[in-house]
């Protein structure tokens, strides 16, 4: 038995539960506004008095929203507490930096990727390409 080829298309399988799970949502979504909406007495002589209060209709979403953007204020209060302050020296460099190698360069081939360091930006920026002497 062959593998099939990989292709950008979804298979017939992905399709389906795609439909499925689009159908299913919109239904989910129907019934819970439904349900936020239709008055107690309404829902009570069609028999439903199982539901939940209306006040998760509010509370939940609410609750979401709150835990997103808290989510994003750690984000971003995590991200300033590991950052290095402007003065230090690791903003500029760290051991993990790649520096311009000239060996087993092949002519008329792209370059190798590596970090450009300050002198080099200094250099090309501010003095026109001379070399400080």
């Amino acid at each position: 038995m062959t593998k099939p080829e990989h292709t950008p298309f979804p298979s017939p399988e992905r399709a389906i539960y795609g439909f499925a799970l689009y159908l299913g949502s919109f239904i989910c979504i129907a019934l819970y506004i439904g349900w936020a909406f239709i008055p107690d007495g309404y829902l009570h002589s069609a028999g439903l008095t199982y539901y939940p209060q209306k006040y998760w209709a509010v509370a939940i979403p609410a609750y979401i929203i709150m835990i997103v953007l808290l989510g994003y204020l750690a984000y971003f209060a995590i991200v300033f507490i590991s950052t290095e302050n402007l003065d230090s020296l690791n903003t500029i460099t760290d051991k993990y930096a790649l520096c311009k190698s000239e060996e087993n360069i092949v002519e008329n081939s792209i370059p190798n990727i590596y970090d450009i360091s300050v002198s080099e930006v200094t250099r090309k920026y501010y003095l026109n390409g001379e070399s400080i002497n």
